[in-house]
């Protein structure tokens, strides 16, 4: 996809034409002859309250969102994209006075069911819908010691994974965020999708959403090192700067070697700033991530972060009220690092040591934007994609992507309560896969670009 590529273009170019319904790829055990009619996908929810990752989710696949495409004089109904499914149950695990989905169901005739199977089979039995969303996030999980939140995303999927084995056939399943917190379960999650032929993809709209400016690095250019500066929640946030970090880090010159990670250490506190004079990091790959940052603190970071108290908000205690490193060592010598600034800036930006296309050193660098609720637009470009997942049966990216990330999260906050030790990850250093050729972020317009005439 080029900058500029119109609404229509962009969509087709993801496998989607603006409202128009698509087949799916058959994906199953027994291939069968494609229905006439559209789609049914099963929504999963842990909780669907005001802003949470199920509101904005599902209520893209039921109320459309708009697409720009910079053409002069469309109605706010052209510029509306609607996804060509029809989500034909909604699961709801935790509903409480918060709850908006129940009543959103109701006005849109969406069958609201008491159990992962129900929203399966329809009331059938057997596997009634063509494609699942699973998103749990946001609900009242428990933390473990390492601070992560105990989403029963692994438990959702082996529900689905028994739908599809008692039906004999399957269906493309997509993953709110990581695929678990347990770098095991996601092993096995990918195992057994592999073994029964599901198509999976996961992952969040970090990836996928607005980079100001645009940067996309060309496959198999030489990279010597990556910073991600950002901020918030140690998992919920730890988790989309590591996949800024590895959707860069992907399209290294791999020599030859895995895209996997052979080692990684967290630190915190003046620990960070210590392993920067070091040379563990670079101070001047923050300088050039922090000059993309629409958020930036004036000041110095090492104050801004200490001046830092966390806020009375739900799981205050994931953010630290310190600066925090995850330090990543790649299989082929690459040295990634995300640093989580809280107090100092309030986005997400990357810095890439690589060279031009006159094989000169350069540094380049991207804010990765995400438009502030209550629209939350980032959540449209990752909805585009998961449709274009939906009708091929292909992931735009392999899971093994998000795998990776999850891992690297999981290792990190296993090196904090093991006293910020380096761990070395054999399991991540054999994971493999080929990055796309285009990485995927949205190329059109966030807003209406319609000029004014006075």
């Amino acid at each position: 996809m080029k900058s500029g590529t119109s609404r229509r273009g962009f969509l087709e170019g993801l496998g989607v034409a603006a409202g128009v319904g698509a087949g799916l790829g058959p994906g199953a055990m027994g291939a069968a002859e494609e229905p006439a009619r559209r789609p049914k996908i099963a929504a999963l929810a842990s909780t669907y309250f005001y802003l949470s990752h199920g509101y904005h989710i599902v209520g893209r696949f039921l109320d459309g969102f708009p697409v720009y495409d910079g053409g002069p004089g469309r109605t706010p109904e052209q510029n509306l994209h609607r996804p060509p499914f029809d989500v034909a149950s909604l699961y709801i695990e935790q509903a409480d006075a918060t709850d908006l989905g129940r009543a959103k169901a109701a006005r849109q005739g969406v069958r609201q069911s008491p159990t992962i199977a129900d929203a399966l089979t329809l009331g059938t039995g057997r596997l009634a819908v063509d494609a699942v969303l699973l998103i749990a996030e946001h609900g009242e999980y428990p933390l473990n010691e390492k601070l992560q939140k105990l989403y029963p995303r692994y438990d959702y999927f082996r529900q689905v994974l028994d739908v599809f084995r008692a039906s004999g056939r399957v269906a493309p399943v997509f993953i709110d965020k990581h695929l678990s917190y347990s770098r095991a379960e996601a092993a096995e999650m990918i195992a057994q999708a592999d073994a029964l032929k599901v198509p999976l993809m996961a992952g969040s709209s970090l990836p996928v959403t607005w980079r100001l400016p645009e940067l996309e690095i060309p496959l198999g250019r030489p990279m010597k090192d990556v910073l991600v500066a950002s901020r918030g929640n140690l998992e919920i946030f730890g988790f989309h700067a590591l996949e800024t970090l590895q959707v860069m880090a992907e399209r290294r010159d791999l020599r030859g070697m895995p895209q996997g990670v052979a080692a990684v250490t967290y630190l915190e506190g003046d620990a960070v700033w210590e392993a920067g004079d070091r040379g563990v990091w670079s101070w001047e790959l923050l300088t050039h991530a922090l000059g993309r940052s629409h958020t930036v603190n004036p000041g110095d970071v090492r104050q801004n972060t200490k001046d830092f108290k966390r806020p009375g908000v739900r799981d205050k205690e994931t953010i630290l009220d310190v600066p925090v490193a995850f330090v990543v060592e790649y299989v082929d010598g690459l040295r990634g690092t995300v640093l989580i600034l809280n107090g100092h800036v309030d986005d997400t930006t990357v810095a890439v040591r690589t060279v031009d296309g006159a094989g000169r050193e350069s540094i380049v660098s991207t804010l990765t934007y995400l438009p502030a609720p209550p629209g939350a637009s980032f959540f449209n470009p990752l909805v585009l994609r998961v449709e274009d997942f939906f009708r091929s049966g292909s992931p735009p990216y392999p899971v093994r992507r998000t795998q990776l990330t999850g891992g690297v999260l999981d290792v990190a906050l296993e090196s904090r309560i093991q006293g910020y030790r380096r761990i070395e990850t054999p399991d991540l250093a054999a994971i493999d896969y080929q990055a796309p050729a285009d990485s995927g972020f949205i190329r059109s317009s966030l807003t209406d670009p319609t000029p004014n005439r006075i």
